[in-house]
C-alpha cells in the first residue's frame, strides 16, 4: 500500500510573517568613514561659530566694563578734588569772641579768623595757603581751615574736615587741611598733612590745571580769565589770591585693547585731537576718555587781597 504524506497548513499569519523575514536584507552594523568624516566636520564647524560668537561677547563684555571702569576712577577722582576745592580758604567763624557783657546774648558778634598757629603742626595763612600750583610737574595744592568742635558722642571736641587722604587724626595740632594732588607717571597722586603720597587713580594719561582769575585792570568792570599753569610760574601772593575757580582736566586710558580704525581720534585737555593709532606702549589700542571740570572755590578769589 503506498505511503501517504501529510501536509501540514500554517496560519496565514504566520506564513506572511515569514515571508517577511525572508524578503529583509541584512542590517548595517556601525558607520562608513565617510559618515563619520562629514560628522566630524560638522562638529567642527559648530565649534567654530560657537568659539566665534563667544569672542565677540568676550570683547563687547571686555569693552563695556573698560567704559565702566573709566567713568568710576575720574568721577571719583572729580568727587574727591571737587570736595577739597569748594573748601580752598575757608576760614573758622568764631560764634562766641568772648567781648560781651552779661545780658546782651541777643547781641553777640561773630568773627572771622584771618590766621591760624598750628602749634607744632601746619599753620593756615589763607592768603598763601589757599591755592598753589606748579606747571612741571602739575601740581595743585589746596589748604582751608581745620578747626575742632563739640560731637556729642564723644568727650573731647573733634575735627571733621578731612584731606584727600582722610587725615589728619583727630590729635594733630595741624591748623590746616592740606591737599596736593600730582600725576606721577600715569597714576594720579594725592598727599596732605605730611601724608604719604597715595594713588588716587590708574591709567592716567594728563592731568592739566588751568586758573580762572579775577581781572580788576578796569576799575569798576572786573573780569574772569583762563590762565594756563605755565603762566603762573611766577606769580605773588597776590596774584593767587585773585583765583575764583579752577579747571581740572584728566584723560584717563583703558585696560583692554580695542580695534582702532585708521583716523580714530580723541580731544586732548589742550583742545587737540590726537591721533589713537599713533599711541605706543601702554596706551596702544587703548580706549581714552577727557573729562572736564570747573570748581568754585569758598574764598571767590578776594579773601587773600582782602584779609
Amino acid at each position: 500500500m503506498p505511503q501517504r504524506t501529510k501536509f501540514r497548513t500554517l496560519p496565514a499569519s504566520r506564513s506572511r510573517y515569514q515571508g517577511h523575514m525572508r524578503s529583509l536584507p541584512t542590517l548595517q552594523q556601525g558607520f562608513t568613514l565617510i559618515e563619520l568624516m562629514v560628522g566630524i566636520a560638522i562638529g567642527l564647524l559648530v565649534i567654530a561659530v560657537s568659539m566665534a560668537a563667544l569672542m565677540v561677547s568676550r570683547s563687547v563684555s571686555g569693552t563695556v566694563s573698560d567704559a565702566s571702569g573709566i567713568q568710576q576712577q575720574s568721577a571719583y577722582v572729580m568727587r574727591i578734588i571737587g570736595l577739597q576745592m569748594r573748601q580752598a580758604g575757608s576760614l573758622y567763624l568764631n560764634l562766641d569772641p568772648g567781648n560781651l557783657k552779661t545780658g546782651y546774648a541777643y547781641a553777640r558778634g561773630v568773627a572771622f579768623e584771618t590766621t591760624a598757629e598750628g602749634g607744632s603742626g601746619m599753620n593756615f595763612d589763607p592768603s598763601t595757603d589757599t591755592i598753589q600750583g606748579t606747571a612741571s610737574p602739575v601740581t595743585l595744592s589746596i589748604g582751608y581751615r581745620r578747626y575742632k568742635e563739640p560731637v556729642y558722642t564723644h568727650a573731647a571736641e573733634q575735627a571733621l574736615a578731612r584731606n584727600c587722604l582722610g587725615g589728619p587724626d583727630n590729635d594733630s595740632s595741624d591748623a590746616r587741611i592740606d591737599n596736593v594732588f600730582q600725576l606721577n607717571g600715569n597714576q594720579l597722586q594725592c598727599s596732605g598733612n605730611g601724608d604719604n603720597a597715595q594713588t588716587l587713580a590708574q591709567n592716567v594719561s594728563n592731568f592739566q590745571i588751568r586758573y580762572l582769575a579775577q581781572n580788576n585792570k578796569t576799575p569798576g568792570n572786573p573780569l574772569i580769565q583762563y590762565v594756563a599753569a605755565a603762566d603762573t610760574e611766577k606769580w605773588n601772593a597776590q596774584q593767587w589770591a585773585m583765583v575764583q575757580a579752577v579747571e581740572v582736566c584728566l584723560v584717563v586710558y583703558g585696560n583692554e585693547p580695542i580695534d582702532v580704525p585708521s583716523g580714530s581720534t580723541y580731544v586732548d585737555c589742550d583742545g587737540k585731537a590726537v591721533d589713537m593709532t599713533k599711541l605706543t606702549g601702554q596706551r596702544a589700542r587703548r580706549m581714552h576718555i577727557a573729562y572736564r571740570n570747573v570748581f568754585q572755590l569758598r574764598s571767590q578769589g578776594l579773601v587773600g587781597s582782602v584779609l
